[in-house]
């Protein structure tokens, strides 16, 4: 039996910024309009977020778990991304995002708690990575 090769020398450090499911608020609104009949489609599209809906937002890159029962993973790095937009839902409680990739395909992240917070933080995080990723002395 041969020994265990460190594999992990060049290991990068990766720290959670935020990793949850949808904001509360949009499940219990929804609960309420569910209540007619009109509602029915917009509580059953809210508990399918509830449940198989999943953000993951780091120092690298925003993560998108979701699909049925969860199985699509989408996983972007700050590099990749062009533009950030949001739209403000449930009275500026919780919103919608959309990421504009750099060849013009998007990832829309809906009932999204603290975007504004999220949105802040990933041009952050743009701007870092157009930097480090710009030739010597051409600043972004």
């Amino acid at each position: 039996m041969s020994a265990p090769t460190n594999l992990s020398k060049a290991e990068i450090q990766e720290t959670v910024f935020y990793e949850g499911g949808p904001a509360r608020g949009d499940l219990i609104l929804n609960l309420f309009f569910g209540l007619t009949l009109i509602g029915i489609p917009f509580l059953v599209s809210a508990l399918v977020r509830a449940l198989w809906l999943r953000f993951r937002i780091t120092s690298r890159r925003v993560e998108v778990n979701g699909g049925w029962l969860g199985r699509d993973r989408t996983q972007v790095v700050y590099s990749q991304i062009r533009e950030v937009r949001s739209v403000p839902r449930g009275f500026g409680a919780w919103g919608d995002m959309v990421l504009v990739l750099n060849d013009g395909s998007k990832l829309e992240m809906r009932s999204v708690p603290r975007f504004r917070e999220f949105e802040a933080y990933i041009e952050e995080r743009r701007g870092r990575s157009k930097v480090a990723a710009a030739p010597k002395g051409m600043a972004a």
